[in-house]
């Protein structure tokens, strides 16, 4: 992790309720997990959020992108998967897309986090992308995230969330 990537809004950084609120629109449970114990169901380890069944698994040291970008999966997978979800949530590069765009949509649902700060910490954490920063990709190249998610009903044809999952 850079230095930079140190820098990254936690989940110590804002209000833990106003996560778990989001999260339970879509049917995920926020649960804690103590300082320094192994995240449960995270796919990269460390600091990283962990999927397991219709639980995410946090810390308070685990990074707001993070925890956005693992329930973006959930919203995004169908229910079959979400029912064996143990860490690996799947899916194909064009779901791996419509998870980044769905993850800066969430972001502007809460309170001190908006799409500019995921933005910035989407860069410093290392996401790539082919227009070289997040806020690139989502503005100019990111029409076939947005018709995924249209045509799975994760947003409507504002680009406004609909607060429904995939079905």
């Amino acid at each position: 992790m850079t230095t930079r990537a140190a820098d990254v809004l936690r989940l110590s950084g804002i209000d833990r309720v106003d996560v778990a609120h989001l999260l339970a629109r879509y049917g995920l449970e926020l649960a804690l997990v103590a300082p320094d114990e192994t995240i449960p169901g995270s796919y990269w380890g460390d600091c990283e959020a962990g999927l397991r069944g219709d639980r995410l698994y946090a810390r308070l040291d685990t990074p707001i992108h993070s925890i956005l970008h693992e329930a973006s999966h959930y919203i995004c997978m169908t229910p079959e998967r979400r029912v064996g979800l143990d860490r690996d949530a799947g899916g194909d590069d064009a779901e791996e897309a419509a998870v980044c765009y769905l993850q800066v949509l969430l972001a502007d649902e809460l309170p001190r986090v908006g799409r500019a700060r995921l933005f910035e910490d989407m860069d410093a954490w290392g996401y790539s992308f082919r227009l070289g920063s997040a806020r690139a990709w989502f503005e100019r190249d990111a029409e076939d995230a947005r018709a995924w998610l249209r045509g799975h009903g994760i947003i409507d044809a504002s680009d406004r969330l609909t607060g429904r999952a995939r079905v």
